[in-house]
């Protein structure tokens, strides 16, 4: 089982950006479980605006980093374009998402992971906040072993042709687009905060992408949109307060198990020609079930043998707590222990 959110997230309101940025502040240590292992002979190449590193300016020391060395970057706002490309095994570490802010300058996109035809691999980045420029925060093209942890992302993230890609612990919202969309891509989206978007989610073309744990709210459409012939698993997902919830379009192939999708206009729409598997979701919305279509009309027919209809009694929706309070009947069910992205208001039960 994934680690819980940290404890500033869990006692929110999950929309306050200082509430986020307090989980995310400070750099993360240089190794720490699951981080690649620091190679011998390895360097730090330090960047600050005010001189006190080698570089001032973040894509020179990308630019010279080698297989291994890790790139910090000290507190300040840089007006630049960065791009990652032909590199292997490198780390770039922020200072802390609140302190580190790349905002770009000349391209669409401030923030960029492979160039076409050239890829990069192995590589991590945290403790920073990407800033939309021309429409696209970060854009991640023919690239594998890509984690993001610990960021701040304002606008839209995209990715093509990527595998192996962990997205973590993040904040993603502010697109006026997707907060996150995949094009034949493979990814695992764990423990993030993805909000304020014109959708949440999109996993396209042939993509095959896991979310687990997390929170999805304030999408002006769907929370999550899985279509073409793209394959997707949600596991204990909070998908709330949005246009809709989970939509499965096209010829997609998904599982969805221990959901909380409530408080949306819709709950879950299912093309005819998609397959879904849903098992132990609670669902909550004005329609909770929907064949896809113009206009889409409610299917109760869909609906999952253990699949709930449950008020999942939130410690506070209207401020975006979306913990599950003493007596929701969400705490145990099936083989969960809680269903949602976020731990119980009493802790771990």
């Amino acid at each position: 089982m994934l680690a819980y959110f940290p404890q500033s997230v869990r006692m929110l309101p999950l929309l306050c950006c200082a509430g986020w940025l307090a989980s995310c502040s400070g750099p993360p240590p240089v190794s720490s479980g699951g981080a690649t292992p620091v190679l011998e002979g390895a360097r730090t190449l330090v960047v600050a605006l005010d001189g006190s590193g080698q570089y001032t300016s973040i894509q020179e020391a990308i630019d010279a980093a080698r297989k291994g060395d890790v790139v910090r970057i000290k507190a300040g706002s840089y007006p630049e374009n960065v791009t990652i490309h032909s590199k292997d095994r490198i780390r770039i570490i922020g200072d802390g998402a609140e302190k580190v802010t790349i905002l770009g300058r000349d391209l669409v996109g401030s923030f960029h992971i492979g160039k076409w035809p050239y890829g990069a691999s192995n590589i991590e980045i945290s403790g920073l906040t990407i800033q939309e420029h021309g429409g696209l925060a970060m854009g991640i093209f023919n690239g594998k072993g890509i984690v993001l942890r610990d960021m701040l992302v304002n606008g839209k993230l995209f990715g093509q042709q990527i595998a192996g890609v962990r997205i973590e612990r993040c904040s993603l919202g502010g697109s006026e687009t997707t907060g996150v969309q995949f094009a034949d891509s493979q990814a695992m989206l764990a423990e993030n905060f993805i909000h304020d978007n014109d959708h949440g989610v999109t996993v396209a073309g042939k993509s095959d992408v896991r979310l687990e744990r997390n929170v999805i709210t304030r999408s002006l459409f769907e929370g999550v949109v899985v279509t073409d012939q793209a394959r997707a698993v949600l596991v204990s997902n909070t998908i709330v307060k949005n246009g809709g919830g989970a939509a499965f379009l096209g010829a997609s192939q998904s599982e969805a198990t221990g959901n909380i999708i409530g408080l949306n206009t819709a709950g879950v729409t299912i093309a005819p020609s998609a397959r879904v598997i849903l098992s132990y979701n609670a669902l909550y919305n004005k329609d909770d079930y929907l064949h896809a279509g113009p206009p889409p009309t409610p299917a109760t027919d869909l609906k999952a043998e253990t699949d709930v209809r449950e008020d999942p009694r939130f410690v506070n929706s209207h401020e975006g707590d979306f913990r599950l309070r003493a007596d929701s009947t969400l705490r145990r069910m099936g083989t969960f222990e809680y269903l949602g992205a976020l731990p119980p208001a009493s802790g771990t039960p």
